[in-house]
């Protein structure tokens, strides 16, 4: 949680997917073609140029209703030597692309901005774009990460149910037009008309997390229009779509699993991990349920007391990078010390709570795009079922999987220009790069391989290591790998693997901004470790 929890997507009965995909493929082939964007370039800050395009709100109709995006990009140091732009998704869905690259700058990617310019668009409905999705929730009482994270101890079925209609209600109340218009396809076609607007032949093409869902349906929907596509962080695209409830499952054990190598480290390294002694999961367990019962105080800007569900958001959010272990080890230590601070911050950080009280919208866009499209069970009792059965088998994650999939069975949004695959390329397509990390809880690497599988022309990349994507300074062999991919299209040997390099260790003054709830110095510390991964669920 593409970071945040990753959540999931929606339903659609099984036997209508083949009318869908009839569909799909026309939708494809629609004969006539908007115009190509126009696009003013004008410094918008830390070496970054700004801009907005004009596109189709409805690819059957281009000449009728238009849409605003939002882009920013770091143009090449080099030009030249400029090869042309790199597009960048950074997962989600729901994630700010032209935001990030604007508050990043000019040292993003370094490895390949002297040759490209480095390109962030904030896909339809999203950040900067207009229209924008808000639904102006609480997101901790309210969205569909709200608390309490039921169990069969404690399922309200009427009060859930009751969230979730109110909730989606005020969607669709306050996101009139734009909401059947969001799926991934749909940005497929503006990113195929974006690239024409920057004047490229062929795509360069950078996706992280759901990023690598986009890639895949670009590369399925326009085989001829690129030149190189990393998908990092990869998502098996066929069944994220067509068969979420399995998706969202695998990735639910794949956060248990990465919570255990985390809780591994964290009694090898008790130095650095002053929580639990040698047994740092009975202590973990024993924090959660205590505060279940009895709140957390926690000091701080936000002093909200923290419960067992905040321990609960703060670990899923803090297992997406290994980079952030060490904020979980302190805060847990804090925790166990009788102040809740350093879970508050991180709780807050995953939903995105803003320092006036408010929340960042991105949950109700990651929603109101991936349900959508998925294909999920509109059967209350099923999606009951589910949770149960989520509950009897995760120790600490059940809530990702199965109660939390109730609002995408129940949305009733149905969707306009979507693309259910096959999600396949001829063998005449360039090589499309996919990138595994064997301990990434969001996309676990199986799922990987199997977009290498569905792809076909495709060659798998393995980071050995831990969290949510591998590109960008977690280890030099795939930087190495990725950046002489883009430049000069070598793909890397089959078979390559890469181990990844980064310490369990955490900077004295990052820790010290959490241990004291300084909520703007602790957002800075976390923000420049999870800019790549805003939403995801």
């Amino acid at each position: 949680m593409e970071g945040s929890v990753t959540l999931a997507l929606r339903r659609t009965p099984r036997a209508l997917i083949a009318v869908a995909l009839l569909a799909a493929a026309t939708a494809v082939a629609s004969p006539a073609r908007a115009a190509v964007p126009k696009l003013d370039w004008r410094g918008c800050g830390l070496g970054a140029q700004c801009a907005t395009a004009e596109v189709p709100l409805d690819y059957t109709h281009p000449g009728g209703d238009q849409i605003t995006l939002a882009l920013s990009r770091i143009p090449a140091r080099d030009q030249a030597h400029r090869i042309g732009s790199l597009f960048v998704n950074f997962g989600g869905p729901g994630g700010s692309g032209a935001d990030t690259v604007r508050a990043i700058g000019s040292g993003l990617f370094a490895g390949v901005n002297d040759r490209f310019d480095i390109v962030g668009f904030d896909p339809r409905g999203v950040g900067d774009s207009k229209p924008s999705i808000d639904c102006q929730a609480n997101q901790e009482t309210e969205g569909v990460a709200a608390q309490p994270f039921f169990t069969p101890e404690n399922l309200d079925r009427n009060g859930l149910l009751d969230r979730v209609h109110g909730y989606i209600d005020q969607c669709l109340k306050l996101n009139p037009g734009i909401l059947p218009y969001v799926s991934t396809a749909n940005v497929a076609r503006d990113m195929d008309e974006l690239r024409q607007a920057v004047g490229d032949d062929k795509l360069s093409y950078l996706g992280f997390s759901y990023g690598t869902f986009l890639g895949a349906t670009y590369a399925a929907m326009f085989p001829k229009n690129y030149r190189a596509l990393v998908l990092d962080g990869a998502l098996d695209a066929d069944e994220y779509i067509n068969r979420p409830v399995e998706n969202v499952r695998e990735q639910t054990e794949g956060f248990e699993r990465e919570f255990g190598r985390f809780m591994q480290a964290c009694a090898a390294h008790q130095d650095v991990c002053q929580f639990g002694g040698d047994d740092p999961w009975t202590a973990f367990d024993e924090l959660a349920e205590k505060a279940d019962v009895t709140p957390i105080p926690a000091s701080g800007d936000d002093p909200r007391p923290v419960d067992g569900d905040d321990i609960r958001a703060a670990t899923t959010q803090a297992v997406y990078a290994k980079q952030l272990w060490p904020f979980l080890a302190v805060a847990l230590g804090l925790a166990e010390a009788g102040d809740g601070v350093g879970i508050r911050v991180i709780s807050d950080f995953f939903y995105g709570r803003l320092d006036d009280g408010r929340y960042d919208p991105l949950f109700d866009r990651f929603f109101a795009i991936s349900a959508l499209e998925g294909v999920f069970p509109s059967d209350v009792d099923t999606l009951l079922a589910g949770g149960e059965h989520s509950w009897a088998l995760f120790d600490h994650f059940w809530f990702n999987a199965g109660y939390s999939d109730v609002p995408w069975g129940l949305y009733p949004v149905e969707p306009r220009g979507v693309f259910r695959g096959p999600f396949s390329v001829p063998s005449s397509s360039p090589t499309v790069l996919v990138v595994g990390t064997t301990g990434d809880p969001a996309t676990p690497s199986r799922g990987a391989k199997r977009v290498v599988r569905e792809l076909d022309s495709a060659r798998l990349l393995t980071m050995r290591g831990d969290g949510h994507t591998a590109y960008g300074g977690n280890s030099v062999c795939i930087d190495a790998a990725v950046d002489a991919y883009l430049k000069e299209l070598i793909v890397p040997a089959a078979g390559t693997t890469c181990r990844q390099q980064v310490p369990f260790e955490l900077p004295t003054n990052r820790a010290q901004a959490l241990s004291t709830g300084n909520t703007h110095r602790s957002y800075v510390a976390l923000g420049k470790i999870i800019r790549r991964f805003p939403g995801g669920r």
